[in-house]
C-alpha cells in the first residue's frame, strides 16, 4: 500500500440472520464492583439487549460462573426472559474454553457473534478475541458489558480493537438488526431497548400528514 492510501473495509452489516447472540456471566454476584455502567443500567441494558435479540428472532447461548457458588444466578430479570434456554455453566475463565459454549454456537451455523459479558476485559474481551480466532466476527455489545473503572474498560477495548473485534452500544447492535423502521417488530424492538418514544414520534408525524387539510386549488371556490 502507498503512503497516505486508505484501506477501505466493505460494511458486511450485522443482521438477524447471521448472528448469534453470547451472554457471560450476567450474575448477581459479579455486577455490584460495575461502574461502567452503573449496576442497576448494567442490568437494564442486558435485559434490553436480550429482550429485542428475542423478539428479531436470534439464537442465544448464555453461560455462568459457579452460579451455585459465590457468584450467584442470573439476574432475575434474565433469567425470567431466559428461563426456557439452556444455561451453561461452567468453572473455565474464557468461556470459548468450555467445549459446549463453541459447539453450541457452531451447530447454530451464523457468521458472526454478539458478545456481552458482566465484566468487559475478562468476560466480553477473551470471548470476542477467541471468536475471532475461530473465523467469526465478533461484535462486543460495549454497555452491557460492565467494568470496574476507565482504565479497565479503555484497555479492554483497545485490546478488542486490535484483535479485530468490533466494538458498539447495544441499542447500535439492534438497529443495525431491525434494518427497517417499517418492520411491524419495530415498536416491540424500540420498546424492548428503551427508545419507544421513536415510534411515538413516528405515529405522531404520520397522524399529522394523514390529516393535515389540502388547500383548495386557487379559483375553484
Amino acid at each position: 500500500m502507498l503512503e497516505g492510501e486508505f484501506k477501505h473495509t466493505t460494511y458486511d452489516r450485522l443482521t438477524r440472520t447471521n448472528a448469534v447472540l453470547l451472554l457471560v456471566d450476567h450474575q448477581v454476584g459479579l455486577v455490584a464492583g460495575s461502574r461502567y455502567p452503573e449496576p442497576q443500567d448494567l442490568r437494564k441494558n442486558v435485559v434490553g439487549l436480550a429482550r429485542a435479540s428475542k423478539i428479531l428472532g436470534l439464537p442465544i447461548v448464555v453461560t455462568t460462573t459457579m452460579s451455585d457458588g459465590m457468584f450467584g444466578p442470573l439476574f432475575p430479570e434474565l433469567a425470567d426472559l431466559l428461563k426456557d434456554q439452556e444455561i451453561i455453566d461452567r468453572t473455565k475463565v474464557n468461556p470459548f474454553d468450555e467445549p459446549r459454549i463453541p459447539t453450541s454456537i457452531k451447530k447454530i451455523g451464523k457468521s458472526k457473534v454478539i458478545i456481552a459479558g458482566v465484566n468487559t476485559a475478562v468476560c466480553t474481551c477473551f470471548p470476542a478475541i477467541s471468536a475471532v480466532n475461530a473465523g467469526y466476527s465478533a461484535y462486543a455489545a460495549i454497555d452491557a458489558s460492565g467494568a470496574f473503572d476507565e482504565t479497565e474498560r479503555q484497555t479492554a477495548i483497545t485490546r478488542m480493537n486490535q484483535a479485530g473485534v468490533i466494538v458498539a452500544d447495544y441499542n447500535a447492535i439492534v438497529v443495525e438488526m431491525l434494518e427497517n423502521n417499517a418492520d411491524p417488530l419495530a415498536a416491540q424492538v424500540y420498546a424492548a431497548i428503551g427508545q419507544s418514544h421513536f415510534v411515538s414520534m413516528r405515529d405522531i408525524y404520520n397522524t399529522i400528514m394523514t390529516s393535515k387539510i389540502v388547500p383548495p386549488v386557487r379559483g375553484t371556490q
